[in-house]
């Protein structure tokens, strides 16, 4: 599932995604960051009390072990958390290339339904910072090298679903 800020990609995953659900939540709390801990809080408000919640960046591991509905939001905050770990931000991006590789391989190993949630990020404008093409030109690749590995891909646009594939 693919799409823009603000988009509906969540809460569309989310419909996809069914009754038993291992929810897991890529977004790295910062508590001193009101306007974030409130986009997590109504994330949280709207899944279903039966859905398990993990908080992780190491989704290689979840996605080999959850043996029922995974959905992963989003892709977009665990590529931020592994630029951040692997020093990619400042430095060589082999350590995040080393992990994209890692999720792309788990999930086309994986057996048991999943649902990706991440932005699209490259149909805008081409950022005036290093580190925003940086991330820009890593999310598109790892989105795209999913995509290939994936049996749909999904595009959000003003809140209606586009089938990509």
């Amino acid at each position: 599932m693919l799409g823009g800020a603000r988009s509906g990609k969540s809460a569309h995953a989310e419909g996809l995604a069914g009754d038993v659900v291992t929810y897991v939540a890529t977004a790295r709390r910062d508590p001193s960051d009101a306007e974030w801990q409130a986009r997590i809080a109504a994330h949280v408000a709207r899944r279903p009390a039966a859905w398990s919640t993990v908080e992780t960046t190491d989704l290689p591991e979840i996605l080999g072990k959850v043996p029922e509905t995974v959905l992963v939001d989003d892709l977009a905050t665990w590529l931020t958390g592994v630029l951040d770990d692997t020093g990619g931000w400042d430095g060589p991006v082999d350590g995040a290339r080393a992990r994209c590789d890692e999720l792309v391989e788990a999930v086309a190993r994986r057996h048991w339904p999943l649902v990706l949630v991440s932005a699209e990020v490259g149909l805008g404008v081409v950022p005036a910072t290093r580190s925003g093409r940086l991330f820009r030109d890593e999310l598109g690749s790892l989105n795209a090298r999913l995509a290939q590995v994936c049996d749909e891909v999904l595009l959000l646009v003003a809140g209606l679903p586009l089938r990509l594939k």
